[in-house]
């Protein structure tokens, strides 16, 4: 990916543990490694199709002293939440470096210095509702993705009847599967889908059972993730044509990171079973 970088820009503000660093504020020097695609201002040699590193500069000069944090940590992570969403989609990934100079340790140093990378990330989430207005809560889902400001370009399937999968002895249900790009990490994209179940009185009483609304992290770029909590990809997709079908109308490119196959043909594989 190419890149675009500023190195060192100062900016005085008032960031700190301690009240003096609050009241009497210091020094930051602050780099950017932007990870975006140049090709086009390349060939059409216009400002407009670039990130304007003179327009990052002035915004960067502007976030760090409108606000305050005791940690140089949270200041960084909170810069590049502003960066990835003000600059979306052009940005995709920054790379920044948070040195304090100043910091009162006391001790003979150079600097200290935090550096982090966020970025975009594709992910799926597949829906479910079989009880009430089962329609009103799938829309109820994707309008909540919307809502949240880490999330962009949220994209829902169609609402697909499917039978009862697991537990058949329960009403029918409607599926379909949302894309996004987030900044969340897997794990806060796993609660906020548990945070919208609850809005959803969502109640787990049986496995597979009837539910208000059931969200779950298909895809996470092509991460594979085995942990206590989220396992992704989804272990049992190849075997559900509600979680294929959709997948397939809204991404039929994309690819499963461990079978090494498209939505597309995983789902001509399971119908022609």
């Amino acid at each position: 990916m190419d890149k675009i970088m500023i190195k060192d820009l100062v900016v005085f503000a008032n960031h700190g543990v301690y009240e003096e660093e609050a009241v009497l504020g210091q020094k930051f020097e602050i780099s950017a490694i932007m990870e975006t695609d140049i090709r086009k201002p390349g060939l059409t040699d216009t400002l407009d199709d670039t990130i304007n590193y003179g327009e990052v500069s002035a915004e960067i000069t502007r976030f760090l002293p409108k606000n305050r944090y005791k940690l140089i940590e949270a200041c960084a992570e909170n810069l590049c939440d502003h960066l990835l969403s003000i600059y979306y989609p052009t940005l995709r990934k920054i790379t920044l470096t948070i040195k304090k100079p100043w910091a009162p340790v006391h001790l003979p140093l150079d600097t200290v210095a935090v550096e982090i990378t966020r970025g975009w990330h594709t992910a799926f989430i597949a829906l479910g509702s079989n009880m009430g207005d089962k329609e009103a809560y799938l829309q109820f889902a994707v309008d909540e993705l919307k809502k949240n400001p880490r999330m962009k370009e949220v994209t829902p399937s169609s609402f697909i009847s499917t039978d009862p999968y697991g537990y058949t002895e329960q009403d029918s249900f409607l599926n379909g599967v949302c894309m996004v790009k987030t900044t969340l990490t897997p794990d806060e994209v796993l609660d906020e889908c548990h945070r919208i179940e609850q809005a959803a009185n969502r109640v787990r009483l049986i496995h597979w059972g009837p539910r208000t609304l059931d969200l779950d992290v298909l895809f996470y770029d092509q991460d594979i993730i085995a942990s206590p909590t989220l396992n992704v990809p989804h272990p049992d997709m190849k075997n559900r044509d509600f979680v294929l079908k959709p997948m397939a109308e809204i991404a039929p490119w994309w690819l499963h990171p461990i079978y090494k196959k498209t939505m597309k043909q995983m789902l001509d594989e399971l119908m022609n079973q």
